[in-house]
Formats: C-alpha cells, structure tokens, sequence
C-alpha cells in the first residue's frame, strides 16, 4: 500500500502540525485502488515559502513513490495560514473525465 509510505515520508521531511491524506481513487475512473490522493499538510517548515516552493518541496521528497500513484492534489499551509483558513480543507472538485 502506497498511503502509508506516503505519509512517512512527508512526517519524516516537514515538521508537520497537521496532515491528512484522503485516498480520492473512487473518485475517478479506472480500476487502480490508489491511484488519486489529497495531500493536506500544515507545517511550520513552509514559512516564508511560495506555495510553488511548499509543492516542489513535497514533490522532491515523495519522488521515488509518485511513479505509483497518478494525481496528488496539494494543500500546503503555514499554521498561521492553517488558522486563517478556519482549518478548513478545500473540497475536491469531481472528476470530469473517463466516465
């Protein structure tokens, strides 16, 4: 299972406050179990980082493990963001192809 490879390897990169990896695979069309994910991750590591910086981030270290997945959406917050925001995670918008 890629899940939890996924989330040790961003709890070992980031100093992370808050994280939660949705499998969103039934959301979409194909028969691959793991195969969409949603990353939401709070950390203190992205302070004073573009958003384009905080993915690049997490797209280097999860580099060996993406060949096995095919989407990964990201939600990257500072805590000061994360309060902002209500501690609210964006919905996912519903798949438009392959159906």
């Amino acid at each position: 299972m890629i899940q939890p490879q996924i989330e040790q390897a961003i709890n070992d990169a980031f100093d992370v406050q808050f994280m939660e990896l949705l499998n969103e695979s039934h959301m979409h069309s194909g028969p691959a179990p793991e195969s969409h994910f949603k990353l939401t991750v709070v950390s203190k590591s992205f302070d004073g980082l573009s958003k384009v910086k905080r993915q690049q981030a997490i797209y280097k270290v999860l580099a060996e493990l993406m060949p096995q997945f095919h989407a990964l959406a990201l939600h990257t917050y500072t805590p000061t963001e994360w309060l902002a925001v209500e501690q609210s995670i964006p919905a996912s918008p519903k798949c438009t192809g392959g159906h």
